[in-house]
């Protein structure tokens, strides 16, 4: 069976988005993504949204590459490329395509809902906290770690935002570096170098940042990006397996099957009502 026919709008090119395209692009589902045009990705290996800041990224076998126009992305898409492009309102995009949308994912993560809501396609999916199934979307995707990672909500919320870090070789909150103050991040190493308790990572706006242990940089936001006081822009892996810092992680493949599971019951709704419509027209 061919879904190419099935166009797929990812609100959201981060490491978790990445994860959702990764397993609707191998199925055989065209997709454009949605970015700003200054994202604060900090797995930027392992994100389509690093296209934004590089023009085209490699993740694993997907190469997503930064589009202008939603003409150009909507070609891309059905010439099997990954086209990103940048478009903060998803209404500017869907007028702008000669075919229409299958499905709307937002994978902006959020926390909360931003501007999505259930009337913007067939299927709209929501990731995580800040969306209600059967109000503001379809189907909402569990995001958080633990026994319901990945499954998918018909009816109501996913688990609340708890505000803390999973836990990743054993570190949960200690494993983010968080910008000290407001101003312009630079670093002293890069995604997959190896460091040491207490050396000297990077610094914002000359406040220096320290490694809280020793591990690989699994994760750093661009440099030369200004950020506020407080927001994420680093994640140091205890587990210290450079190849981790450059693949797509468990968390986001489950959270993609979790999409594509949604996806696919659809279209199985959709074909089902077909047939049975067929049959009593017969």
């Amino acid at each position: 069976m061919s879904f190419r026919q099935c166009l797929i709008v990812l609100r959201g090119g981060g490491d978790l988005g990445t994860g959702v395209a990764y397993r609707l692009y191998r199925s055989g589902f065209p997709l454009i993504v949605l970015e700003l045009s200054n994202p604060l990705v900090v797995r930027r290996r392992v994100a389509l949204a690093t296209a934004v800041l590089e023009g085209k990224v490699l993740v694993e076998d997907l190469h997503g590459r930064l589009v202008e126009t939603a003409a150009d992305a909507e070609q891309l898409a059905n010439e099997g490329g990954i086209p990103v492009l940048i478009a903060p309102s998803l209404e500017t995009v869907a007028e702008k395509l000669s075919q229409p949308i299958c499905a709307v994912i937002d994978a902006r993560l959020a926390k909360r809902n931003i501007d999505t809501t259930i009337d913007q396609a067939p299927l709209v999916i929501g990731l995580g906290p800040g969306f209600h199934a059967g109000v503001d979307c379809h189907a909402v995707i569990e995001t958080m770690r633990g026994h319901t990672l990945g499954r998918v909500i018909w009816d109501g919320p996913a688990l609340p935002n708890t505000g803390t870090p999973g836990v990743v070789g054993g570190k949960g909150v200690e494993r983010v570096l968080r910008a000290p103050a407001n101003g312009q991040v630079t670093w002293q190493f890069d995604i997959g170098d190896r460091v040491k308790q207490k050396q000297h990572v990077g610094s914002v706006a000359g406040q220096p940042l320290l490694a809280p242990f020793d591990g690989v940089i699994r994760g750093l936001i661009a440099p030369g990006t200004t950020v506020r006081s407080g927001l994420k822009i680093g994640d140091v892996d205890a587990r210290a397996e450079r190849s981790a810092c450059f693949t797509i992680s468990d968390k986001a493949l489950a959270v993609g099957g979790g999409v594509l599971e949604a996806l696919l019951s659809h279209l199985a709704r959709q074909a089902s009502a077909a047939i049975d419509g067929q049959s009593a027209v017969s």
